[in-house]
């Protein structure tokens, strides 16, 4: 298992830059992608019965496709929506050389229709709309840039937005690094150029680095690129963090961008009850809904083990608590902002500064399953962390902007964090959330961290979708 986000790699490194804008920076600091990840094995070991997986460094383990993913929060229909005519661009650093091919396989293998269009944005290019001046990223390269573990970002972020809104366009917005005026500078450019478009952020830095001293040129460009893409009808989604409420520092904090007021913050989950590694039996045919590997519910007649397909059905929504797995060392973010003050959509809820939105799956027991081809030949990866809740939160919104397309309706754009929290505060809100009241983000080791409770909470905002029903009160809005 890798574990990315690790602290010794966050040191800010003092540039003296003056990147493209009008804020002049006077230090910089490196993103770094929130996902933790194990090899499966080659694409032709695809896991037979489904949600058990088999990994060479882990034994078994749970893992989920699109198909149970999208059961387990019970998307609607794709012939009902599917995205069609929204844009999504996903943020990302030094991109993949095999982005579009494992795109392509992804799709074969969980039978998902390619999107309409793929558009590969170089944001610090010259030419940002000529995909063949992109560097070419070689992930043996600035290895404290974490080059590899952003490959597999990207084809984490682009196949489960794409896989979640299959009728949308995707859009990779590739920075040169990942420094944070180099993202800024892509960012800066995407939201010049798709006005409307709803944009997914599974990287962040934890606050700490951000006061003090700090980098308030950064992170004020940061907030000028929002703003504005709030004004042209842009939605942001950015991931908590995988290291718990503080990050290993001991004092609470979120992660940024995540706690910015203008992007939606999705904190992480994991099934409950918990499955430890290997402990699923083989699933009968009886009666459907008869067994569950925590998020999701399945039924047989299938063997839990590895051959050429999957055999288990998905049939719906298990369960959830706050995603904390000590023996991966990782545990969601979900504390309150030292940047930030209250926003205006979240008074009321008892917090001093910003906290964090929404909730979706994060766990590395129970991750999704990713098609990477960097190493020559395609393989299969097991994905959890927070990363994974961005794009599909994502994909959600452009689900919901069909929607109110076809009702004759602009899209949800920078309003969306006030829709969300209008709707906790109706009577709709057990309708369209799932309340997440048990378990805790204190990272194992650490004196921080925070419970789930009934209601709003930091360690799991609002809680987690019903898609289908979310999407009504969305497109009404």
């Amino acid at each position: 298992m890798k574990k990315i986000l690790a602290i010794t790699t966050l040191a800010i490194i003092a540039l003296m830059l003056v990147p493209v804008g009008v804020v002049t920076v006077t230090s910089t600091f490196s993103y770094t992608p929130n996902l933790s990840y194990s090899l499966l094995g080659p694409l032709t070991t695809q896991p037979n019965g489904l949600p058990l997986c088999r990994s060479a460094s882990l034994g078994s383990i749970v893992c989920y496709s699109p198909s149970f993913i999208k059961k387990a929060y019970e998307y609607p229909s794709t012939a009902t929506l599917d995205g069609t005519g929204q844009t999504i661009v996903i943020v990302d650093a030094f991109g993949s050389p095999t982005v579009t091919s494992d795109l392509a396989l992804f799709d074969a293998v969980f039978g998902i229709p390619a999107p309409p269009s793929f558009t590969i944005f170089c944001g610090n290019s010259p030419t940002p709309l000529d995909p063949t001046t992109c560097p070419v990223v070689n992930i043996n390269n600035n290895p404290k840039h974490g080059v590899f573990s952003w490959t597999i970002e990207t084809s984490l972020d682009v196949q489960y937005a794409h896989a979640m809104a299959p009728g949308a366009n995707i859009v990779l917005d590739v920075a040169s690094t990942s420094s944070g005026n180099a993202i800024n500078d892509a960012e800066a450019a995407a939201i010049a150029a798709y006005p409307g478009a709803i944009f997914s952020q599974s990287f962040g830095i934890p606050e700490i680095f951000l006061t003090g001293n700090g980098n308030p040129g950064q992170v004020t460009q940061a907030q000028n690129n929002y703003a504005n893409g709030v004004a042209a009808g842009d939605t942001f989604f950015a991931s908590a963090g995988d290291t718990g409420a503080d990050f290993g520092f001991g004092v609470a904090m979120s992660n940024f961008p995540a706690s910015s007021q203008y992007n939606t913050a999705v904190t992480g989950t994991q099934g409950l009850p918990y499955n430890a590694t290997g402990t699923l039996q083989p699933c009968p045919t009886s009666t459907p809904f008869s067994c569950t590997s925590g998020l999701s519910s399945y039924h047989g007649p299938c063997v839990l083990g590895r051959t050429t397909k999957p055999s288990c059905v998905a049939d719906g929504y298990g369960g959830e608590q706050v995603w904390n797995e000590p023996s991966f060392g990782a545990a969601t973010g979900g504390a309150q902002s030292l940047l930030f003050g209250v926003p205006s959509y979240q008074s009321g809820l008892g917090l001093s500064t910003r906290g964090p939105d929404v909730d979706y799956n994060a766990a590395i027991n129970g991750g999704v399953l990713v098609v990477y081809g960097g190493f020559g030949s395609p393989v299969l990866f097991i994905v959890g962390g927070t990363s994974a809740g961005s794009p599909q939160w994502a994909g959600i919104a452009a689900l919901a902007n069909q929607a109110r397309a076809m009702a004759s309706k602009g899209p949800i754009g920078g309003n969306l964090n006030s829709v969300l929290y209008g709707i906790y505060h109706s009577a709709r809100y057990a309708t369209d959330f799932h309340d997440i009241t048990v378990g805790n983000d204190q990272l194992v080791g650490s004196p921080v961290g925070f419970s789930a409770r009934t209601g709003y909470d930091v360690a799991s905002g609002i809680g987690s979708p019903v898609v289908d029903q979310l999407i009504v009160d969305l497109a009404a809005a």
